[in-house]
């Protein structure tokens, strides 16, 4: 008869209901942690061997992306970087689910991302019961400072989130949205570009 009763890490990835105190995730964690340590405590010159060790920490990397120090993850695996990826300081990315980024998004300083979440009832709580919900950012992305998207939301691409917002829904395309609960503002559109470049001189 096959056994069908998952691991606590297959739970997590599952999206179930899980416990993080075995062995293998606490294992998992602390090599994350060790290549963290490491990637923090590099001098500033070393920017090429801080990129080696998180193309060995994420689970996809493309060929153009940096993060200042310090930073902060769970896992590493779990985290997707497009190309053209730029993340101030202070990078918070609670990956126990997928953390899908895609390509030319910059993130500003102490920004917090969480696919972790926990029960509500202390019951369940004070078991160490807790899930995890997967985080998606489109392209073409700019994420404030202080800002904190919470589990299982998705932000379109070409999406501007104001600084200190908390992200607890799905945000679509081509929109400014800002606040708490962060919400939509306004549309994005050609008019933002000409502003720039007729205000700002671009392109002369």
């Amino acid at each position: 008869m096959e056994n069908n009763i998952l691991t606590e890490k297959e739970k997590m990835l599952a999206g179930k209901a899980y416990q993080a105190g075995g062995t293998e995730l606490a294992n998992e964690r602390l090599k994350a942690r060790e290549i963290v340590h490491e990637f923090n405590n590099l001098a500033p010159k070393f920017i090429k061997q801080r990129k080696e060790l998180l193309k060995r920490l994420f689970g996809k990397t493309q060929k153009m992306f940096y993060v200042e120090p310090p930073f902060r993850c769970d896992y590493g695996y779990n985290i997707e970087i497009g190309d053209n990826f730029y993340a101030n300081f202070n990078l918070v990315i609670l990956d126990c689910a997928k953390v899908s980024i895609g390509n030319s998004v910059f993130i500003a300083p102490n920004v917090a991302i969480y696919t972790a979440g926990h029960p509500i009832h202390a019951h369940l709580r004070d078991q160490e019961y807790e899930w995890a919900q997967e985080v998606t950012i489109g392209n073409s992305v700019w994420i404030g400072g202080n800002v904190v998207i919470n589990p299982g939301v998705k932000i379109g691409s070409n999406v501007v989130i104001g600084s200190g917002s908390i992200v607890t829904r799905d945000i679509p395309d081509n929109v400014f949205a800002a606040g708490n609960p962060c919400r939509v503002i306004r549309q994005l559109s050609d008019a933002d570009k000409d502003f720039y470049y007729k205000d700002f001189k671009l392109g002369e």
